[in-house]
């Protein structure tokens, strides 16, 4: 799909949760706003793969270590293409399934946890790591709640 002049690619490869043209949207529309949010001067390429647990489990083993599932892992490229004009700015890779169970344990609806995984993957795409410490999470945990409230999603929508 492609929104303001960037290219995000969406692949659906669990069948747990249904995929609609409404979720694809979101997403899109969550990659845009942080973008714009982050005043990214390039247009992007960013790739969304939606798996299962068992799937986020296993690559979540294999690229860090830990050895369970996990919501969202991102997989930054920041690669300036130069036969397209785009940046590829990397891949997100998010659960479904592990989605659908956060929203419920924190009371919000399951498009409010998409957006949300997918603003908090963008950011760590775009250099954020909530990791480094206090500060950096503290600025990057306000950097997702002001995203997600321009889209209308405050914590607990």
């Amino acid at each position: 799909m492609r929104k303001d002049g960037h290219d995000i690619f969406i692949k659906n490869e669990q069948d747990i949760i249904t995929v609609t043209p409404e979720l694809k949207r979101l997403m899109v529309n969550a990659v845009a706003k942080s973008l714009k949010y982050e005043e990214f001067p390039d247009k992007c390429e960013v790739s969304i793969t939606l798996v299962d647990n068992e799937e986020i489990h296993a690559l979540n083993l294999e690229y860090r270590g830990v050895d369970r599932p996990t919501d969202v892992l991102s997989f930054p490229i920041f690669d300036e293409d130069d036969m397209g004009g785009k940046t590829i700015l990397g891949d997100i890779v998010l659960s479904l399934e592990r989605a659908t169970e956060q929203a419920a344990q924190y009371g919000h609806s399951f498009e409010r946890e998409v957006a949300f995984l997918t603003v908090h993957s963008m950011l760590h795409l775009l250099g954020y790591d909530h990791e480094e410490g206090k500060a950096a999470e503290s600025e990057m945990f306000s950097r997702q709640e002001a995203i997600l409230l321009k889209m209308g999603l405050a914590r607990n929508a």
